[in-house]
Formats: C-alpha cells, sequence, structure tokens
C-alpha cells in the first residue's frame, strides 16, 4: 500500500457568495482529511508492526539471553495482554482528557518502550518494555478508530477505515518479512529499533493534521477505573497462562488458572456495574448492532488465528516447503488483506455496510470450507488461493463492521466503544490461538492432514455463525442507521 500524498494546507480562500445550495461534505481527498488518514494509518501500521515484528526474532532472543522458550514466549504474550487489558480504559481516558492527546503519548510511550527493549540487558528487562510497549499500543489501537469520526466526513468513513485495515495489514506483513531482513544483518536489537523513526513520524502527522482536543472539556471527566482496569488484567492474565503450554504434563496448572480467570471476570463485571466511570458500560450493551458487531468480530478473529497457528504448521509439515517459502505463502494473506482495503472502505460507502458485511463474512466461510480440503490435494496452490480469498473477506468485514460500529456513536463515547472493539478482536485472537491450535493437534494425531481440515471446518462453521448473528441484528426491531447506504444517511445526519 502506498500511503497517500500529504500536500501542504493551502491558505483558506474567501468565502463564495451564498448560492442557495447546501455545502456537500468535503472529500476525503483534501488535504486535512488525507494527512488525518495518514497519520491514523501509520498508528495502525505502527500497532500491528509491533506484534508481528517481534514474533520472527523469539529464535534469536532465546538464544541471546539462553532463555527456555516457555520464557521468551513471553515477549509477544506482554505485549498482547497489557494491549488487551488497557485498551477499554484507554478508550474511556481519551474521551475524558482529549483523545489527540492519549494518542501521541500513547506513540510516545511505544517508542520509548521499544527502544527500552532493543537494550535490554536481561529477558525479563524486555518482557517489561514489551508490556509497556503494549500499554502504548493500547492508546494507539483504541483511539484511532474513535479518531476516524472526528476528522473525516462521515460518508467517506467506510473508505478512511478500509486505509485503517489496509495499514494494519502491511503492519502484519512487513514485521515478518522486514524482522528476517533485520535478523540476518543487525540481530534482534534491531527488530526494535526499526520501530523508533515511524514513531516520530506519526507523532507529527498526528499534531499537524488531526482537529485539536477542543470538544474534550464538554466530556464529563470521571475518575479512570483503575480497579476496573486492575481486575481486567488479572482475569486476562490468568487466562494467558491457562492458554500457555507449559513443560510437562498440563492438568492442575490450567484448570486452576481458568478457575481463577473465571473468579477474576464474575468479580470484574460485578465491580464494573457499580463503579462510577465502568468500563464496559451497561447501556452499550442494549443496543444490538453493537453486541452483534463485537460477537462477530471476536469470531471472525477466532477465524484469522487459525491461519496464523495452524498455517506455518501445515506448510512446513505436510507441505514439507522450505522455511523461506513458508514465509512467502504466510504473506499472501496480509498482502491480500492490504489490496483489499481501500476498495473494501469504497464498497461500504457505496453499498452499505449490511450487504458488504454478508458479503465478506460468506466469502471467509468458503475460504474456510476450500482449506479444509484443497491444500491437501492442490498443494501450495490449494492453500493459496483459498487464503486470498479468506483475508479477503476479512478485509471486507472489518471495513463494513468498524464502520457500523462507529458511525452512530455519540463523539464522547466513541473512545470507550473503539476500545471494546479492540478487546473483542484481541480477545478472539487469544481465544483463537488456543482452540485452533489445539484442535489441529488432536486432528493431526489422529491422521496426517485431519488437523487441517478439522480446524479449517471449525472456522467455516464460526464465520456461518458470525453470518446468522449479523443477519438477525439486521433484522431485529433497534437497527442501527449503519445498516443502511451512505446516501441514505446523508439525507438523515447532518453535514460536516
Amino acid at each position: 500500500m502506498t500511503t497517500p500524498p500529504l500536500p501542504a494546507a493551502p491558505p483558506l480562500p474567501a468565502a463564495p457568495p451564498t448560492s442557495g445550495r447546501s455545502t456537500s461534505p468535503p472529500p476525503l481527498r483534501g488535504p486535512s482529511s488525507t494527512g488525518a488518514v495518514a497519520a491514523l494509518s501509520l498508528c495502525m501500521l505502527l500497532s500491528a508492526l509491533g506484534i508481528s515484528i517481534a514474533n520472527v526474532g523469539l529464535p534469536a532472543i532465546a538464544q541471546g539471553f539462553g532463555a527456555s522458550f516457555q520464557a521468551v514466549q513471553w515477549v509477544v504474550i506482554a505485549y498482547l495482554l497489557a494491549l488487551t487489558a488497557l485498551m477499554v480504559g484507554a478508550g474511556r481516558l481519551g474521551d475524558a482528557i482529549g483523545r489527540r492527546r492519549l494518542l501521541c503519548g500513547g506513540i510516545a510511550l511505544f517508542t520509548a518502550a521499544a527502544a527500552a527493549g532493543a537494550l535490554a540487558p536481561t529477558l525479563w528487562v524486555l518482557v517489561g518494555a514489551r508490556a509497556l510497549q503494549g500499554a502504548g499500543a493500547a492508546a494507539m489501537m483504541a483511539l484511532t478508530l474513535a479518531m476516524v469520526a472526528d476528522a473525516v466526513p462521515r460518508t467517506k468513513a467506510g473508505a478512511a477505515m478500509g486505509w485503517l485495515g489496509s495499514a494494519s495489514a502491511v503492519g502484519t506483513a512487513l514485521g515478518p518479512a522486514v524482522g528476517g531482513l533485520l535478523l540476518q544483518t543487525s540481530g534482534w536489537r534491531a527488530l526494535f529499533l526499526a520501530t523508533l523513526p515511524l514513531g516520530g513520524v506519526a507523532v507529527v502527522l498526528l499534531r499537524r493534521f488531526l482537529p485539536a482536543d477542543a470538544a474534550s472539556r464538554q466530556v464529563v471527566r470521571d475518575r479512570l477505573n483503575l480497579p476496573g482496569i486492575a481486575l481486567l488484567a488479572l482475569t486476562l492474565a490468568a487466562l494467558s497462562l491457562a492458554l500457555t503450554p507449559s513443560a510437562g504434563a498440563a492438568g492442575l496448572r490450567e484448570a486452576a488458572l481458568v478457575l481463577l480467570a473465571g473468579a477474576g471476570l464474575a468479580l470484574f463485571l460485578r465491580f464494573d456495574a457499580r463503579a462510577r466511570a465502568p468500563l464496559l458500560d451497561a447501556s452499550l450493551w442494549r443496543q444490538d448492532g453493537l453486541r452483534g458487531g463485537l460477537a462477530m468480530n471476536t469470531l471472525v478473529s477466532m477465524v484469522m488465528m487459525a491461519t496464523l497457528v495452524v498455517g506455518p504448521f501445515h506448510l512446513a509439515g505436510p507441505l514439507a516447503l522450505a522455511p523461506g517459502l513458508v514465509g512467502l505463502v504466510l504473506a499472501t494473506g496480509p498482502a491480500v488483506a492490504a489490496l483489499t482495503g481501500l476498495p473494501a472502505g469504497r464498497l461500504v460507502d457505496r453499498w452499505g455496510t449490511r450487504r458488504v458485511m454478508q458479503t465478506a463474512l460468506g466469502a471467509m466461510a468458503v475460504g474456510c470450507a476450500l482449506l479444509a480440503g484443497l491444500p491437501l490435494t492442490l498443494g501450495i496452490a490449494g492453500y493459496v488461493l483459498p487464503l486470498a480469498l479468506l483475508t479477503g473477506g476479512y478485509a471486507l468485514f472489518q471495513a463494513a463492521n468498524n464502520t457500523a460500529v462507529m458511525r452512530d456513536v455519540e463523539p464522547g463515547r466513541r473512545g470507550l466503544v473503539s476500545g471494546v472493539l479492540g478487546l473483542s478482536r484481541n480477545l478472539g485472537f487469544i481465544i483463537g490461538a488456543a482452540a485452533m491450535g489445539t484442535l489441529y493437534v488432536w486432528g493431526e494425531a489422529a491422521a496426517m492432514g485431519a488437523g487441517l481440515r478439522a480446524t479449517f471446518l471449525a472456522g467455516a462453521g464460526l464465520a456461518t455463525l458470525a453470518l446468522g448473528i449479523g443477519s438477525c441484528a439486521a433484522r431485529g426491531p433497534s437497527r442501527s442507521l449503519a445498516t443502511q447506504p451512505a446516501e441514505t444517511l446523508t439525507t438523515r445526519l447532518p453535514k460536516f
């Protein structure tokens, strides 16, 4: 994906004579909108890059510190755990103190933590730096979607979401590719140093093109729900530990951690319902469109984790591909998603969210069904072609679902809803990594190829379930305006 050009803002012209005609919304290609989308896209790229670029360096990090696999995998888990636990709180805090202010602070923390990780003298210092980096990424991911409504005309929101989806896919694809090159030339510490210049550029673009936080004074500044955030973090930490493979036989440890996670969730929900500033506002769950969007987001994220967890094992095992070719095949998915992101956003603006979402989920279900069988008979081509269909459908779904969820949210709650949306996605990633990986191992223990078939048939079922949820929400009595085409919306909503 090529980042759109950033022309300098021209001086404001004199107001033209009034002609009696209404003024149309400014186009997405205008200077401020283009710069805002570029800045937000870079934030999305950085947060995705922070996840993917570290994965390729885990063997080198383990060798450098003399650490075990169970220890070194916390370089990834710490990032994802902090990101997931803090995302909702970051969204609410952004609504209270100003979204642009907190977004710039998140990027600064992300960049400083990357530098600390590059200089880490021990593995656990690196893990701590990665947790701080995940905290910065939480602000970036929670507030990026919320800032779209502040910086882009409503009728172009779908196109902006498409750019963000493409940027996320590009960041995911660049991680293994750039990381592998840096490992060969400069070592694992260069993986973290590579993000420093991008972080600086992102802050400059945000301050140049995004609107100031003048509206933040109108937001009621409730205290931040720190106990709720702590309980949520404890719950997710217990869940992550339970899903992390341990040395020796699984059993009492995992069962105890699952019970701890369940108790933590119950306490969090009970406490959060009584808090002055709840992280999960109960009124949000009365909106059918939001409930459905979050459920579909979790299910779809579980499906996509199958390609990241199961794909490498099948490509290197039954298909016996060389490591370099495995990486190239795996890059097909993010590349397709990146190329699909912008057209997906334009389709959302033209067709409306419901039609695009149904098409996307149908494509994902078909792609999973094909992945369950074609690789076993057609080899690498039987894997790449269905993977392209699956990831293209995922890009369509993200553009449509993000637009549907965020379009009708009140300005003072956009950060909160954006954070909840990111939370649902990351929960899907965590659960999908464990469930799909376990299903694959069980299947392969029975017969070669059975694990791939079982995993992607389950993925097809999850995509079909998401399609059913979306259809039921669209037929419900409280259907959101976001299920209608953008052309209809513009006749009922104020112009910007």
